[in-house]
């Protein structure tokens, strides 16, 4: 092996008696005294974060952790009843599905408030400040007919609980930054401009909180991923105490109706789908 070739690296390293991460001694510094939860935001920023740091963190990934009978969820579950000998074969089914409509909306979220944010020559300094940047917000996005990410839930039409417990937790913290502050007054506001209130959604105000603690806008999905991990873990645990792939399987088996494939492109025009 050439001399010259390097890999440089600042996490995991190890000899024949050892293990390092983050230059530090795996198992007589950081195994017991470090929570999984700060490891992550190490690793990701090679900074070492503050309790309130660790505290937001470990909030909202606990938000992301798992909604019951998700897409992300049943993809894990009937992946293990097909195959029960590959549980990261079912882990990985459930964790592709995290895209623009389920956990995509963390990421989306954050980025579209850090773009704003970045845009502002200074940052406002009350609460008046930042209903009037929002309000431009609103209105540029009205007038391209795009939908602001974040804003709006399928099922919490009043208040995602996730909310205010979030912010609650970053104020404690001092870790409330411009993106929440943005995205509160997003919520503020938008009622005035497009005729009818929208909840603002807890996986949106995860992307806020993230991109307040310095994580990396591209990353911010993956966090939304290792939450979900733990979830799915959760529900590929419920499948063996009590299995629900098999009767979703047969559900759909059982009640599936074959449509002519006239009908069906006849079907597919009217919704103004294309065929390729």
């Amino acid at each position: 092996m050439s001399d010259d070739l390097r890999f440089p690296t600042s996490l995991g390293m190890s000899t024949t008696s050892s293990i390092t991460l983050l230059g530090e001694d795996l198992a007589t510094d950081l195994m017991g005294s470090v929570s999984l939860t700060e490891l992550v935001y190490r690793m990701v920023t090679l900074r070492t974060p503050t309790p309130g740091q660790v505290r937001m963190l470990d909030a909202c990934l606990l938000a992301l952790a798992d909604h019951g009978f998700t897409p992300t969820a049943i993809a894990a579950r009937l992946t293990f009843l097909s195959a029960p000998d590959s549980v990261q074969g079912a882990m990985a089914a459930g964790l592709l599905g995290g895209g623009s409509r389920f956990l995509g909306v963390t990421e989306d979220a954050g980025q579209f408030l850090h773009g704003v944010i970045e845009g502002l020559d200074d940052l406002p300094t009350d609460t008046a400040g930042w209903d009037d940047v929002a309000r431009e917000v609103v209105r540029a996005a009205r007038a391209e007919r795009r939908t602001i990410p974040g804003l709006g839930h399928p099922v919490h039409k009043e208040l995602d609980p996730r909310t205010p417990a979030l912010v609650r937790i970053a104020t404690e913290e001092q870790v409330y930054g411009a993106h929440l502050a943005l995205f509160e007054a997003i919520g503020r506001v938008h009622p005035e401009l497009i005729g009818r209130r929208l909840v603002l959604n807890g996986a949106g105000v995860v992307g806020a909180a993230l991109a307040d603690l310095g994580l990396p806008m591209q990353l911010l999905r993956g966090f939304a991923l290792l939450a979900r991990a733990a979830g799915l873990l959760g529900q590929l645990a419920e499948e063996l105490r009590m299995p629900v792939g098999m009767d979703t399987y047969l559900a759909v088996e059982h009640n599936a109706v074959f449509v002519p494939p006239a009908e069906a492109l006849a079907r597919q025009e009217e919704a103004g789908g294309s065929t390729g």
